[in-house]
């Protein structure tokens, strides 16, 4: 299924392709730049020519969510701007910045001011973002303010009905519940209650038709719901991590996904362990037993950044991996942090790529 017309005339003209981002069966998604009116931009393109037929009216449905939200929300400055939309394509504005789960900004009341003030703004706009759940979908600006993103499911209304306000009052429960992750001192009474309070039109979703979408998602389209890691992260990094930890010198490992110029999605392993000659092995055993590609990286290091509870702190590897470094610093505690986070960096593999994707959270196992 190819672009109309107009839409693949404006994109030759003035889109550059970086690199893929995603590509499933709503659309493919991709980075790189855009020739806007004052100059090039960096700019996310979603584009629906490679999506198949049997998904095109549910995929096209989501692209015209996302278009409508996108043109209302375009002077808010809460998201990333539509710099142009076409019938079966958009790009819209890139933003600096970290996911909320890579971010994890812990006491930073700050943040989750601006992210209510942002949240404010939609709605008096009359935009329902409907998909807050995911601490994908919030971000953590360079400036230290808070962005939203991904509007496939947003909803727009012409008035204030009793729908906009079910609505407008699960997408501040979902901001509330990221708050009480992060900074749960800083709520108020009154937050409190709307936690405590789903609506009901939440509570039968939550018993019905979550469960009917997660099975047609899941199920039928074998979509994983995760920007940018996409299958390959979800289904192929559980199986490394076990082909890994065979080996006797490994004592833990992690695995992330990050934006490759060749292949799309690449894998980052970071291996815990003492030699450093120990990556060639690795990578001849995973080669050897076939079945799942080796990742692009394997990088060894003798101790894992962690968190009090000794986990990886996966979200520092994540930078890592997309060598996003001047991200890392905001999130060193110690001088320990910073010692070995040093050993890390100065070895890592991705010298390149600067893209946000997820992560595998692959923790040792106990037991």
């Amino acid at each position: 299924m190819s672009l109309p017309k107009d839409d693949d005339t404006t994109l030759s003209m003035r889109w550059s392709q970086g690199v893929l981002l995603k590509r499933d069966v709503f659309s493919t998604v991709e980075r790189g730049r855009f020739r806007a009116d004052d100059g090039e931009v960096d700019g996310v393109l979603r584009r629906l020519d490679q999506v198949p037929f049997w998904s095109f009216g549910l995929a096209l449905h989501l692209f015209s969510r996302e278009r409508r939200a996108l043109t209302l929300a375009r002077d808010l400055d809460v998201g990333p701007k539509l710099l142009w939309a076409g019938r079966r394509a958009l790009v819209r504005g890139f933003i600096d910045g970290a996911a909320l789960h890579l971010a994890k900004p812990h006491g930073d009341v700050a943040y989750f001011r601006s992210a209510k003030a942002a949240l404010r703004k939609l709605h008096r706009a009359g935009i329902c973002h409907n998909d807050l759940a995911k601490e994908q979908n919030w971000l953590v600006g360079r400036d230290g303010r808070a962005y939203l993103t991904d509007f496939q499911l947003a909803a727009c209304f012409k008035t204030r009905n009793r729908l906009f306000r079910i609505a407008a009052y699960e997408d501040l429960r979902h901001l509330l519940k990221h708050k009480r992750s992060y900074a749960p001192e800083a709520l108020t009474p009154k937050e409190r209650k709307v936690l405590a309070k789903k609506s009901a039109v939440a509570s039968i979703w939550l018993k019905t038709g979550k469960k009917v979408y997660q099975a047609i998602t899941r199920g039928i389209f074998n979509f994983t719901d995760r920007e940018g890691g996409g299958r390959r992260l979800v289904n192929d990094a559980p199986v490394l991590i076990d082909l890994i930890r065979k080996n006797p010198q490994v004592r833990d490992t992690a695995i992330v996904a990050f934006a490759d110029r060749r292949v799309g999605v690449g894998l980052y392993a970071f291996v815990e362990a003492d030699q450093s000659a120990l990556e060639k092995t690795l990578r001849n055993e995973l080669t050897a037993a076939r079945g799942v590609k080796p990742p692009e990286h394997i990088q060894i290091v003798h101790a894992l950044p962690r968190d009090a509870a000794g986990k990886p702190r996966t979200e520092i590897l994540q930078l890592v991996a997309m060598n996003q470094i001047d991200l890392i610093e905001p999130m060193i505690r110690s001088d320990a942090d910073r010692e070995f986070l040093k050993d890390i960096l100065e070895q890592r593999k991705n010298l390149r790529d600067r893209f946000n994707f997820e992560v595998a959270e692959m923790d040792r196992p106990t037991g």
